[in-house]
Order: C-alpha cells, then sequence, then structure tokens
C-alpha cells in the first residue's frame, strides 16, 4: 500500500510531497512527522528507499506507507495528556511520533507479536532519545514495549483514549477493539480492508467513519495454549512518575517557554508543543529558520527593434548551466546580468525614439528593476556570497549548561544526551 504522493529527496521533501496531497492537514502531525527522520527507523542498507510512499518489510520489521501514518495521526486526534495504545507496534515509529504530541503526562503503550522487533524498536527509541536534534524541542512521552498477540489482551485491562490497529481486522474481532477504548475515545484500525475511525460516543453506542482503501496482513491469531488455560497478554504498567522525574520535567519545561519568549499560552491546547512560534522557528524544517535568500532573476530579454511600426524580437543571450543550488554559474551570470541591461538601456532610448510606435512597456518598471538588481549585487558584494541558513542552536541545552548546578545533575536533566 502506498505510491499515493511522489518520492522525496529526504524527509522534509516527503513531509511537503504529503502536505500538497493532502494526506498532512493539521501543522500538530506536520510537526511530529518533521521531527523524526523516517530513516532512521530503516536499516543501513535500505534507507534509500526511506522517501518513497511505500510500505516497507524486512523479515519481522515493517513499516507502512508514509501516507497511510499521515491519515493515521489525523484520524486519532491527539493532544497533550491522553493515553494511546498501539496495537503491532512495530519499529515504534507511530509510537515515537505520537508520544511528540502527548507530551510527559500521557500514556504510550504498545504491544508487538515478535520479540525481535521490541528490541529492534528500543534500539530506535533510545537512538532518538541521545542523539535527535528533535528530542529537546518537545515534551516527550515515551513508549513502553510489551511482547504479547494483542488479541490476547485480559478483558480486565484498563481502556485507553486512543487505539490503533496495524494489522488488518476482520469484523469478528470488531467488538474486541471497541472494548479497549474510554467513552469519548478514538480508534482507528484497518477493516475489511477500509482504514476506519470509531468513536465511542456512549457505553453502547459508536460513530464509525470510512477513511481510505487499505491492505493490510490479518492479525495473526492466537495459538492454543497446551494446559487449557486462556493464554493472556499483560499490557505495560502505568507508573506514577517520582518527584526526580517531575522536576526534571519542569525544569526543562520552564527554560523551553523562557527560551521561546513565554508565548505558549497562545498555543492554545496543552503544552506538549508549548515551544512558542512552531518548529519552524526552532530549525526543524529543512531551512532551519527563516533566512533572507537573494533572489536570482533570469529573464530572456528581447530587444525590441522599430521598423515600419513592426516589432522584431531577437533572443537575448542564453542561460548558462545550472548548479547545485539552481543557480547559474558565477562569471556567466555577471555576464548574462551585464548583457541585460544593456539591452535595456537599448529598449529605453528604442522607446523614447519611438514612444508613439506602439512600445507597450514603460520605461518606469524596467528601471525599478534596474535598481531592484543593483541594489541586490551590492548586497551580495558586501556578503562576498548568497545569505545561508545558519546551523540551528539547541538554546535548551545551553541554558541547562549554564546552570550554578553540578555536572551530574546537568547531565541528568539533558537525559545524558552527548550533544
Amino acid at each position: 500500500m502506498g505510491g499515493a504522493v511522489s518520492a522525496g529527496e529526504d524527509n522534509d521533501d516527503l513531509i511537503d510531497n504529503l502536505k500538497e496531497a493532502y494526506y498532512i492537514r493539521s501543522d500538530l502531525v506536520e510537526r511530529a512527522f518533521r521531527a523524526i527522520d523516517r530513516a532512521d527507523y530503516y536499516l543501513d542498507e535500505y534507507r534509500d528507499n526511506a522517501y518513497k510512499d511505500l510500505a516497507w518489510r524486512h523479515g519481522n520489521i515493517h513499516l507502512s506507507a508514509p501516507c497511510i501514518y499521515s491519515e493515521v495521526m489525523e484520524a486519532l486526534d491527539l493532544h497533550p495528556g491522553l493515553s494511546f495504545l498501539n496495537l503491532g507496534s512495530g519499529t515504534g515509529y507511530l509510537s515515537t511520533m505520537v508520544g511528540l504530541i502527548l507530551g510527559p503526562f500521557g500514556v504510550n503503550h504498545g504491544i508487538e507479536l515478535h520479540a525481535d522487533v521490541i528490541e529492534y524498536a528500543y534500539q530506535k527509541l533510545d537512538s532518538f532519545i541521545k542523539t535527535s536534534d528533535s528530542f529537546d524541542k518537545f515534551e516527550f512521552c515515551e513508549p513502553s514495549f510489551v511482547v504479547g498477540n494483542c488479541l490476547e489482551i485480559p478483558p480486565e485491562s484498563r481502556q485507553y483514549d486512543r487505539v490503533y490497529c496495524g494489522a488488518g481486522v476482520q469484523k469478528d474481532h470488531e467488538d474486541y477493539m471497541k472494548n479497549l477504548l474510554k467513552m469519548g475515545g478514538i480508534l482507528v484500525m484497518p477493516l475489511e480492508e477500509k482504514l476506519t475511525k470509531i468513536t465511542r460516543t456512549g457505553p453502547n453506542s459508536w460513530e464509525t467513519k470510512k477513511i481510505i482503501s487499505v491492505s493490510f496482513a490479518p492479525l495473526v491469531l492466537p495459538k492454543h495454549s497446551t494446559n487449557g488455560k486462556p493464554k493472556t497478554a499483560p499490557l505495560p504498567k502505568y507508573e506514577v512518575r517520582t518527584l526526580q522525574e517531575l522536576a526534571r520535567i519542569c525544569i526543562r519545561h520552564t527554560l523551553r517557554v523562557t527560551t521561546d519568549g513565554g508565548d505558549s499560552q497562545s498555543r492554545g491546547r496543552g503544552s506538549s508543543f508549548s515551544v512558542g512560534r512552531g518548529l519552524a522557528v526552532a530549525g526543524l524544517h529543512k531551512y532551519g529558520p527563516r533566512f533572507k535568500r537573494r533572489r536570482v532573476h533570469r529573464r530572456h530579454c528581447n530587444a525590441l527593434v522599430l521598423a515600419t511600426r513592426q516589432v522584431v524580437a531577437s533572443s537575448g543571450i542564453g542561460p548558462a548551466p545550472l548548479d547545485s543550488n539552481n543557480n547559474q554559474g558565477g562569471r556567466a551570470e555577471d555576464e548574462e546580468e551585464a548583457g541585460e541591461r544593456e539591452v535595456r538601456r537599448q529598449m529605453r532610448g528604442s522607446r523614447r525614439a519611438g514612444r508613439g510606435a506602439g512600445v507597450v512597456e514603460e520605461e518606469e518598471t524596467v528601471e525599478e528593476e534596474d535598481e531592484e538588481e543593483e541594489q541586490e549585487d551590492e548586497e551580495e558584494k558586501e556578503t562576498g556570497e548568497l545569505l545561508r541558513p545558519q546551523p540551528a542552536v539547541n538554546v535548551l541545552r545551553e541554558r541547562i549548561l549554564g546552570l550554578p548546578l553540578p555536572e551530574p545533575l546537568k547531565m541528568y536533566l539533558l537525559y545524558y544526551r552527548e550533544k
């Protein structure tokens, strides 16, 4: 399943394509997708395929297509403080994105059939916490995974605000899945070849919406026990945070809000994204912080020659080859711009001589363009090169390191991250 959008050159390019195709529709979901590089969840030898809108499988490891994850994230309607259960949690890619939205006081659980996949997911989670630049830009709800069959969850297990199942569900198991939901909760699952959103509106009432057609491998049915007793798969435990953990969360939150100008209250729901003006400011877009780029004009100017009230167009200087930034090469560019200015001077002279002979362009417009380009040339000479994006600075880390605290305590506040 997949192939709905064009492949991207990198993670941000893929997200741009998903937005353009309207799979990603909300800022909240976009930020979560941009914060985590999909390629990080691939084996190294398969990373080249990470930005294609295709599912990927290697042994027991599996990732759904980006367009599917986009629809799932939008349908779950996530916000901070909710509880989430991922049935068939796999690599942990989806659970980690969800954790960025749930914040430190949410619940993020997953159950996975294969023990080797659980080990792989924890490796990726550890790598994200220790090395990803995104970790310090969010208040994160760390996921917990257990090995087991999601059809063997004990009936006395508590319910969740949001549930996702990553395997095809048949009609026989629909009620079983619904009972995992709290009142007002949302369940998203592939039900009879349709990605389906089910909202619990009452003790025995539900609203169902079909989203898109999908093709998922079916749920693996539980094996019969040898002793006659039904086998169960307990879910992760709900753990109360220690006072030390709560203090770390509070200190990091305070420093983060102070860093972002204290406008977290204007962000609306919750505090998971209380990072001021969003992730573009935090440097998560492919260009990092907004930066000024010199506009490069490319025009094929035509010299107008007036002859017996006819305008004859002769082609100007052709474009030079493009470099890796789609800019034309230095010296050829200068020669071309000089030639274009000379052509426009000749054009102005022709218009002055034959203003009544049908000249359609106004002299003032050309003069304004000349002044604009000359100003840009001066700016480029002053800087010596085009203005480039500056590497994003991890302000939260710098603030923590500047606190008058013992080094071990600073490292605890940094989650022992090395950068």
